[in-house]
């Protein structure tokens, strides 16, 4: 894809597009041509290796942490472990800090990002952490089950069987990682600016489909919050409200 000059359309007075993806939708990929397109900065894997250099542990045990906190059986089970230091030995299987550690070294990791300005931020919670920033898009990519599995199962060659339990396993991190460290539900729409289904819009049109959005977001940076919303610049229906089946509070109109 040749490279989209920014300058052009405005989309330098943005500083970051946060995205959020369900596994196998094609959104790493996708986030990954919108920053070669752009030329901006992609975060992705590069924040775990920044995290592991911040913490000293290896590239591998922050793998095992990224997007992903205990489920509630492994909090009981490293309970335990500080009753039972033998058992512990032989279970434990990850010796690196714990969970408010690790993720609030990802959320510094994310901020020291966006000071650079330009940049693609690939999940991590950014969609929420960095919600009050008018000068960033928030975009989420998703896709039919099936069609993530199909993905999966050609990128990293796996069985039908495997690739489904690895999309299930991704998929339910992520949720609890969010739900846990920011109280919220990834698939909760209003978190986004921008929802992208890779089963109807190729990974090339949704790239193309952000620059839109960036052009957009950016053009509106200096107004009011007031003077957003689907409302803005429209005036009343022509007619009367009785038109429309409703009448002032919101009680319903006669019909002849």
């Amino acid at each position: 894809m040749e490279q989209i000059s920014a300058a052009d359309t405005g989309i330098e007075h943005m500083q970051a597009v946060t995205l959020s993806r369900q596994y196998g939708s094609g959104g790493g990929e996708i986030a990954a041509r919108l920053a070669r397109a752009l030329g901006w900065k992609l975060v992705d894997h590069e924040a775990v290796v920044q995290v592991a250099q911040d913490l000293g542990i290896s590239v591998e045990d922050a793998e095992a942490w990224d997007e992903h906190v205990e489920s509630l059986g492994m909090r009981l089970l490293n309970g335990l472990s500080l009753l039972q230091p033998a058992t512990a030995n032989a279970m434990q299987t990850i010796a690196i800090p714990n969970d408010p550690i690790y993720h609030k070294a990802m959320r510094s990791v994310v901020k020291a990002a966006l000071t650079t300005g330009h940049v693609v931020i690939v999940g991590r919670g950014s969609q929420v952490l960095l919600k009050e920033r008018r000068d960033i898009l928030h975009v989420r990519v998703v896709a039919p089950l099936e069609q993530r599995i199909t993905y999966v199962m050609q990128r990293e060659g796996l069985s039908h069987e495997g690739a489904e339990a690895r999309v299930h396993y991704k998929d339910n991190g992520r949720a609890r990682y969010l739900q846990t460290q920011y109280h919220q539900d990834p698939a909760n729409p209003l978190l986004y600016d921008l929802v992208i289904n890779t089963a109807v819009v190729s990974l090339n049109g949704a790239v193309q489909l952000i620059r839109t959005a960036l052009a957009d977001k950016a053009s509106q940076l200096n107004l009011p919050t007031t003077q957003l919303g689907p409302g803005a610049g429209l005036p009343q229906y022509p007619g009367h409200s009785q038109d429309f089946g409703v009448r002032s509070g919101n009680k319903p109109a006669e019909t002849t």
